[in-house]
């Protein structure tokens, strides 16, 4: 068999009876493919500790600015304003409020957390038992899946999603929203248990069973160890990926539904394909200064790749173009969660991705991205991030003032706890709690 960068990283040699011809090895736009002879592979990845609320926690003087805009936020709470009926809009719309649930819990504000409760019981329900306006999930027996009103009218409706494109962007949103709302609300947990699990078994199911109404594991790719976006389309190029942190988000969100619900075995398989999405992304969309797995042209031009393809890598996003370094930053970093701390572990790419990306914050049209450049600045440099954090006068519809804020004053405290870079790929163990 040929192995890949990530796999020889992730090789076990004490487990696997294997010998790597290290001599033995062939160029492809992955990187060298090296040679390994044996019967079997045993590949480790490093755990990933799935969390509700922060690694490090917040600071207490921090405290009473993230509960005013906490407070503000869960104020201007409204399903009636909402007036999307997208499925991907609409998820991270309900994903972000259900960030407020856990931010209140975290700074031990839990005056709000019913109004948050509220808000998702009625933005949820209708997804869930068929009654929403507009849209809604249907089964498709054809294909073994779940797929929405909207989707099943046209191609380009929901961005594809009735032809299998990006389920797990989708439902990932959804996921994390039911299992905030689980863990807040177990009684409604259980009584919608069977639609949440569909919702997962959709994307991430690894039953046997020949009767199965879900192919197993719909979108992740386990030669590859990341997942594919594309779904029934036919490209030149192959299957594409574009945003790695929203296929983290999808996995880590499986974790906490299983936390929410006490099922060990979702937490371990959602945990365990959480790790390998982010050991992925490091590998082949981040793009560091002086690494030789791309061509040098590329390498100077690029920290982040926008899209990904089976035989290609673009610079630009379907969305946006080269130029515009804000939106390629952040479609690698939203939705802005605990795990995106283990993504961009690397302290030293962190500062990188900002330095590239800072220029193309003068252009118009950037407020909603500023905020994932702010986020990454305030890993390497927290300086005056929190009063840039301030100063932004709108957030990406998936993010919020008091996100940013819990995000910015949960970090930047090596000094004080004496901390360092958790290296090239490191991960929670790294970090001093």
């Amino acid at each position: 068999m040929l192995a890949h960068p990530l796999h020889l990283r992730l090789l076990s040699r004490e487990d696997s009876r294997v010998t790597v011809l290290e001599d033995f090895k062939y160029r492809s736009i992955d990187g060298d493919l090296v040679g390994v002879v044996g019967d079997s592979w045993v590949l480790r990845s490093r755990p990933v500790s799935v969390t509700w609320h922060s690694i490090r926690g917040v600071r207490k003087e921090s405290r009473d600015e993230i509960i005013r805009a906490l407070r503000r936020d869960v104020e201007s709470l409204n399903p009636a304003a909402i007036t999307t009926n997208s499925s991907y809009f609409y998820g991270k719309l309900i994903a972000r409020v259900a960030r407020l649930a856990l931010i209140a819990e975290e700074v031990r504000y839990p005056e709000v957390i019913p109004a948050v409760g509220k808000y998702l019981k009625s933005t949820i329900e209708p997804w869930l038992d068929g009654t929403f306006g507009g849209n809604g999930f249907l089964y498709d027996a054809k294909w073994g899946g779940i797929i929405t009103k909207r989707g099943s009218t046209g191609p380009s409706e929901d961005f594809g999603f009735g032809l299998y494109n990006a389920h797990h962007y989708h439902l990932g949103y959804f996921l994390y929203a039911i299992a905030v709302l689980a863990k807040i609300d177990p009684a409604w947990g259980r009584k919608y248990r069977p639609q949440a699990y569909s919702l997962m078994a959709d994307f991430m199911n690894l039953g046997r069973k020949t009767n199965s109404n879900y192919p197993r594991l719909r979108c992740f790719d386990l030669y590859k160890l990341h997942s594919w976006a594309g779904g029934l389309i036919e490209s030149a190029d192959g299957r594409l990926q574009e945003s790695t942190s929203e296929a983290v988000n999808a996995y880590y969100s499986a974790a906490l539904m299983g936390m929410a619900y006490g099922d060990t075995h979702l937490v371990a398989v959602g945990s365990t394909l959480a790790a390998m999405e982010i050991q992925a992304a490091q590998t082949w969309w981040h793009v560091r200064e002086g690494d030789n797995l791309y061509e040098k042209e590329f390498t100077k031009e690029n920290r982040v790749v926008g899209i990904l393809w089976a035989n290609r890598r673009d610079s630009r996003l379907r969305s946006a173009g080269a130029e515009r370094k804000d939106c390629r930053l952040g479609i690698q970093v939203l939705p802005l969660l605990p795990i995106t701390e283990v993504l961009f572990s690397d302290i030293q790419f962190a500062k990188q991705l900002v330095d590239w990306a800072y220029p193309a914050l003068n252009k118009e049209g950037t407020e909603g991205w500023k905020g994932f450049v702010h986020a990454l600045e305030g890993i390497c440099d927290r300086g005056g991030v929190p009063e840039k954090v301030r100063s932004l006068s709108g957030f990406d519809d998936g993010n919020s003032m008091s996100n940013l804020l819990w995000w910015i004053h949960s970090k930047g405290a090596e000094e004080e706890t004496g901390c360092t870079d958790g290296g090239k790929y490191g991960w929670f163990g790294h970090y001093c709690h």
